[in-house]
């Protein structure tokens, strides 16, 4: 499933709550469903605002993630691979860490600090910070590369590789600044073949 189909939504917040915002975008309104710290970040009804977003495909439902940061949204991508992690226990999980905090409860194999999320028992928790386990840094190390890695991310994922594999095949070129982004998703696609 290819997660970014629709990467992004931009339009007028026509309203909002502590876990959603509907975004109007040329007469249609979009739901999505989002993290709590992700509403602070919206500001008021009627601005214009700009969500990153994951789309989830699910036999009987379709769902609209949104995210204010691209951090979150890989975080988000990452944790819902996890068996037994939905994207509303994901929600849940950035809903009361950020992805920063995230990564330091994971290096720091805090289980008990894991199960303060509604939701998380200490068999998810312990489940959750084995599967993260290095993969968090590789999400931490994309989002420093900067706004690049998002388009190198989309195309990728575009091209019918999972987050996942996108992540790792560009976590393994090496990073260079001159390197332009055609070049990055050149040499992503041949660690990938």
């Amino acid at each position: 499933m290819v997660s970014t189909l629709i990467s992004s939504i931009s339009g007028k917040l026509e309203a909002k709550g502590i876990d959603y915002a509907e975004v109007s975008i040329g007469g249609i309104t979009l739901h999505a469903s989002i993290p709590t710290k992700t509403s602070d970040d919206l500001g008021e009804i009627g601005t214009h605002v700009r969500l990153l977003t994951s789309l989830q495909i699910r036999q009987d439902q379709i769902s609209l993630y949104g995210f204010s940061t691209e951090e979150d949204r890989i975080t988000f991508d990452t944790l819902i691979n996890i068996n037994g992690v939905g994207p509303r226990l994901a929600l849940a999980i950035l809903s009361t860490f950020t992805a920063g905090e995230l990564s330091a409860i994971v290096n720091s194999g805090s289980t008990n600090t894991l199960t303060q999320v509604p939701g998380v028992g200490k068999r998810t928790a312990d489940r959750i910070l084995l599967e993260l386990k290095g993969k968090i840094d590789q999400i931490s190390d994309l989002i420093l590369v900067g706004s690049d890695s998002q388009d190198v991310l989309a195309a990728l994922t575009a091209l019918g590789y999972s987050v996942h594999e996108a992540q790792q095949a560009m976590a393994n070129v090496p990073r260079n600044k001159d390197i332009s982004t055609e070049d990055w998703i050149r040499m992503a696609l041949q660690y990938l073949t």
